[in-house]
């Protein structure tokens, strides 16, 4: 539990709107979002564990990536929901933490797990004769558990040096939760370190990541282009389709939001761009990986056959 030396108990959320008509509708859109997000990513996590067509590398690493993406909408969304109900747009100190700690932890899991699944696609196209010996189970738990580590570590880091800053008497959050600038915009400490730890750490993640995840896509791209058949051109450029369409949006939301200099942050621009970076995103990965799918799809329909059979 973070230790509050300072003023501040608790924040108050400034949220997305005032306006009655407004915040009815929002609560049905959050609703909505949540519970699709909920049963796209459960569901998908439930047949690839139950398809055995579907125990693969790049299958289990989507596992992963699903139940990142149910834990980042979960740290956020209940939250945002049940103020919308109550009108309670207060959150304590503690709970802060904690809500910042999760949606830190789980955004920079799913900034590794996509390095690894562009690792994956890497081997598949450019070393097919080789995939079994590569990835092999011993290597996918490994690379998951690394991201897993990368992401709780990065963010214990944050959250230690963030809530170790002074909040004097302010404590009304422009936001509609506990994300880093809004908080650290409160604080009433000396944060050029912080804010200077914050921006090396987070650019030292997603450089890491998108050089993975770039040479991984450049030598795909080579590969491709050897291939002498349109057919296997198709075949190989859809095998990482998916993911190319995933990285774009995680990456692109990240950059808008996080790598924008302090003084061009507006953070009603913010918080709308928030809403897609939280709320949209963990909703579209199943769909994203899913429609797309031929084996996703194929291993649905069995699934979905078996029951209307045994039922």
């Amino acid at each position: 539990m973070i230790q509050n030396s300072t003023e501040v108990n608790e924040f108050i959320f400034v949220g997305l709107t005032d306006i009655p008509e407004i915040q009815i509708f929002l609560f049905i859109i959050f609703i909505l979002i949540y519970l699709f997000t909920l049963i796209g990513n459960l569901g998908l996590v439930a047949l690839i564990v139950e398809e055995s067509t579907l125990h693969t590398p790049m299958y289990f690493f989507l596992s992963g990536l699903s139940l990142v993406d149910l834990g980042s909408s979960t740290a956020i969304l209940p939250k945002v929901i049940a103020g919308i109900i109550t009108g309670d747009k207060t959150i304590s100190y503690n709970s802060c933490a904690s809500q910042m700690y999760f949606f830190v932890a789980f955004a920079t899991t799913e900034n590794y797990l996509l390095a690894s699944m562009a690792y994956d696609r890497h081997v598949a196209v450019c070393k097919p004769l080789h995939y079994s010996t590569i990835m092999t189970s011993r290597m996918c738990i490994a690379l998951t558990i690394g991201s897993y580590f990368c992401g709780f570590l990065n963010s214990s880091i944050h959250i230690g040096f963030i809530f170790s800053l002074s909040f004097c008497s302010c404590n009304v959050v422009n936001h509609f939760f506990c994300d880093i600038p809004p908080i650290l915009t409160l604080s009433c400490s000396d944060m050029h370190f912080t804010e200077l730890l914050v921006c090396i750490m987070g650019a030292f993640n997603m450089a890491f990541s998108i050089f993975v995840i770039v040479t991984s896509y450049l030598s795909i791209f080579i590969a491709i282009l050897r291939i002498r058949s349109t057919e296997g051109r198709q075949k190989a450029f859809f095998t990482c389709a998916s993911h190319i369409f995933a990285v774009s949006l995680f990456y692109g939301a990240t950059i808008f939001m996080y790598l924008q200099p302090s003084s061009v942050h507006s953070m009603d621009t913010d918080k709308m761009a928030s809403v897609f970076y939280t709320m949209v995103i963990p909703m579209l990965n199943p769909l994203v990986y899913s429609l797309r799918n031929k084996d996703v799809k194929n291993a649905f329909r069995k699934a979905t056959r078996g029951r209307i059979i045994t039922n």
